[in-house]
């Protein structure tokens, strides 16, 4: 029994993360989620990682005596220079990183940690459409929020605070007098 919980716990763990343990992408249902807990991990394990994820690549460059200027060769790169690739190359490798092997297969040909964050904001939140879709589903669920029969006050607080979040990441606006209200009036009548 208590080799079960130690196994839960450490699966919750994988997903979620810890400061030790990157947040793992595992499914889609899962992104909003994780989307938030890896931008904080990022940014505390090093948040130069984060600002590079933002930026995008830097295109290391020289100025030749006619005043043009090009790339630059590696091996004049300066101490500097490298630095700034690495940073590159931590942000890319954090970002791989933390996604599963499966979801991983398909953004292989992402060679910036800028365009890999884009490609997943751009296939798991969608286009508009879908967006709007998400955000309809949400409000019929809100709308739809009741008791079930057993459930414990502190469970069905627990699922209401979740369906409110979700609706708020979303961006669905919900009034604080519509959510005490529909909380109020799904509480059970004993």
């Amino acid at each position: 029994m208590e080799s079960q919980s130690m196994s839960a716990h450490h699966d919750l763990d994988a997903i979620m993360g810890t400061t030790t343990r990157i947040p793992r992408l595992l499914s889609t249902e899962g992104f909003p989620e994780w989307k938030y807990r890896i931008e904080k991990y990022i940014k505390m394990k090093d948040f130069k990682f984060w600002r590079s994820i933002l930026r995008g690549p830097i295109r290391i460059t020289t100025t030749l005596e006619d005043g043009t200027i090009t790339d630059k060769q590696v091996e004049n790169y300066t101490d500097v220079d490298f630095e700034r690739v690495e940073e590159q190359e931590k942000a890319l490798a954090t970002l791989t990183m933390a996604l599963s092997s499966e979801i991983a297969q398909g953004f292989r040909e992402y060679t910036s940690a800028k365009a890999l964050w884009e490609a997943l904001i751009e296939v798991y939140k969608g286009n508009e459409d879908m967006k709007q879709s998400h955000q309809d589903m949400l409000r019929q669920k809100f709308n739809m929020f009741n008791y079930v029969l057993g459930e414990t006050l502190e469970h069905q607080l627990q699922r209401f605070i979740i369906v409110t979040t979700e609706m708020s990441s979303a961006g669905v606006m919900v009034t604080r007098s519509e959510i005490n209200k529909k909380l109020l009036n799904s509480l059970p009548k004993s």
